[in-house]
């Protein structure tokens, strides 16, 4: 099963986050793309890189089903799997509180590690992953 993990290519807390999952995904069941890109338009994801509220988006590629706030977190656990899977029993905290928290972050993402005025230059292990 794969992965596409769609995220705001201007925000370096979210570029960073990429990196470490990139690090972490050892199965390479997950590639990357840009909610600027031509992918996220064609999907229909683009306006969640929107400053307030905005979100990564997770999609499963063998269903197309899609994933977003903290269930997109959840899945992606799911996606790395091995000791990742601890962090499904998220799902049992109520959505409204674990989105709570999500969207907290989401408002505040800039000012953690600020926004990028240039894109990021991917490592080879992130370019071969990375779809536009």
């Amino acid at each position: 099963m794969n992965w596409v993990l769609f995220f705001d290519g201007n925000c370096a807390f979210c570029s960073k986050s990429v990196q470490q999952v990139v690090r972490f995904d050892t199965q390479e069941r997950v590639s990357f793309a840009p909610l600027q890109g031509e992918l996220a338009m064609e999907k229909g994801f683009s306006g969640y890189a929107a400053k307030t509220n905005g979100s990564m988006v997770l999609m499963r590629e063998s269903d197309g089903r899609v994933f977003m706030h903290s269930d997109a977190l959840i899945e992606l656990a799911r996606a790395l799997g091995g000791y990742w899977n601890v962090f499904r029993i998220a799902r049992w905290i109520p959505r409204w509180l674990r989105d709570g928290v999500y969207r907290w972050i989401a408002r505040n993402r800039y000012r953690f590690l600020g926004k990028t005025v240039a894109c990021m230059l991917p490592d080879a292990a992130l370019l071969k992953r990375l779809r536009s």
